[in-house]
């Protein structure tokens, strides 16, 4: 584990404090969670822009040409 010095507006490190208290852990593992959350959602948000680049309408059709043309059930409708 490494160590990193981080500065913060007093308004926010009380509010980070109030919310570990709240949540019963560490200030430490409220940054660290709030780190990892906003790292996943930026690397899904990369993940599938690369995705996207590789689709291709023809692969789409294909996909499709698979799904057997059978009436959804009951509860499937719209």
């Amino acid at each position: 584990m490494s160590t990193i010095s981080l500065r913060l507006p007093e308004s926010l490190h009380q509010q980070a404090r109030q919310l570990a208290q709240q949540e019963n852990i560490s200030i430490n593992q409220l940054v660290a969670t709030a780190l990892a959350e906003k790292m996943s959602a930026l690397m899904t948000e990369t993940y599938l822009e690369q995705r996207a680049a590789r689709a291709s309408r023809e692969k789409f059709e294909a996909a499709l040409g698979k799904v057997p043309g059978i009436a959804p059930d009951d509860q499937d409708k719209l």
